[in-house]
């Protein structure tokens, strides 16, 4: 008898975590399809083919599942690591592998990037994450920065602050060019400001 309830007890549980995920990853759909601010709790109930009382036992409110999609959605997208471009000399080697790392990750992520982005100010549950991120890039743009021989507000390091940015690669995708033309037009900024 004990056996059985065991059995129960971790297949129950087993069942509520699958549900929860499902939750996690039509929330995520959803904020890719049609932005953050116009997922509905009813909506991400219906992509995950559970009732909204199943949403609410698993998440009180919009906001922790909104939170546990951005966690569920990074885990799978992490933004580039830089170890991958530590061992570049410092300078415009370790700029440009660092650029080209981060605007390769965004043209492989643009949808999320440009819903969260753009729903950003209408969702509370968005701008903890986003500032988050957006401190990580203005640190790793002063971390880079210091290889130009630039303190945390020399023109090196804003320029590498700025060129970071994913309204930055966005905005030079729009206008036609790829990762490699925009990785060349920053070297190019940083190299004007240098002089």
């Amino acid at each position: 008898m004990a056996k059985t309830r065991r059995y129960t007890q971790r297949k129950r549980a087993a069942d509520r975590e699958e549900t929860r995920l499902r939750i996690v990853e039509a929330t995520m759909a959803l904020h890719e399809e049609v932005g953050p601010s116009a997922t509905t709790i009813s909506a991400i109930a219906q992509r995950a083919g559970v009732q909204r009382l199943t949403v609410y036992r698993h998440f009180p409110d919009e906001t922790a599942v909104f939170e546990a999609c951005t966690r569920h959605w990074l885990e799978l997208n992490p933004p580039p690591d830089p170890a991958a471009w530590a061992s570049h000399e410092a300078g415009q080697s370790q700029a440009r592998a660092a650029l080209l790392a981060f605007y390769r990750y965004y043209r492989e992520t643009q949808r999320m990037w440009r819903a969260a982005v753009r729903d950003e100010p209408k969702v509370p549950a968005l701008q903890e994450p986003m500032k988050s991120f957006r401190s990580q890039l203005n640190a790793l743009g002063e971390t880079i920065g210091k290889g130009f021989g630039g303190a945390e507000d020399s023109l090196p390091t804003t320029t590498l602050r700025h060129a970071l940015a994913f309204t930055t690669w966005a905005s030079l995708e729009a206008q036609g060019l790829d990762d490699e033309a925009m990785a060349d037009l920053v070297m190019a900024w940083l190299q004007g400001v240098r002089n």
